[in-house]
């Protein structure tokens, strides 16, 4: 039946592995941002944490909707804060904020966790194209 993978991938979103590791990702931030104490680099914290809360967060909403094409759409807002988070992971170790291991570290999960996003959002799509009822791609 059309669409039962995806109905299957909605199930729960716990069960996801990029979410796991998205929160994962949150909770390591938090406790790399919890040691940058400078004033002038206090709303990089800020912003570190909200894009890194970003990721999970919008797997979560996407995961909830009624379509592959939304799901896709939440994907992409995750993709964007895993590159929002990634130049905040550059500026914080710059402005000497976040140690050289720390960065490496963070920086890491966020590019694997980026991958995942992307390999998510193609079964996604092949999912929608297969759904097309006239073989044209249903992605804008």
């Amino acid at each position: 039946m059309a669409g039962l993978g995806y109905l299957s991938l909605m199930s729960d979103f716990k069960k996801l592995e990029v979410w796991r590791k998205g929160h994962a990702l949150v909770l390591n931030v938090q406790r790399t941002t919890a040691k940058m104490r400078r004033g002038e680099i206090a709303a990089l914290r800020g912003q570190m944490m909200r894009a890194a809360m970003s990721i999970p967060t919008n797997i979560v909403e996407g995961n909830g909707q009624e379509s592959p094409k939304e799901f896709v759409r939440f994907l992409g807002f995750s993709l964007n804060s895993s590159s929002e988070l990634e130049y905040h992971l550059i500026l914080a170790r710059d402005l000497s904020g976040i140690s050289q291991s720390d960065f490496d570290s963070l920086s890491a999960q966020t590019i694997e966790i980026r991958r995942m996003l992307y390999g998510l959002r193609r079964t996604l799509i092949g999912t929608r194209k297969k759904r097309e009822p006239n073989g044209h791609s249903a992605v804008n």
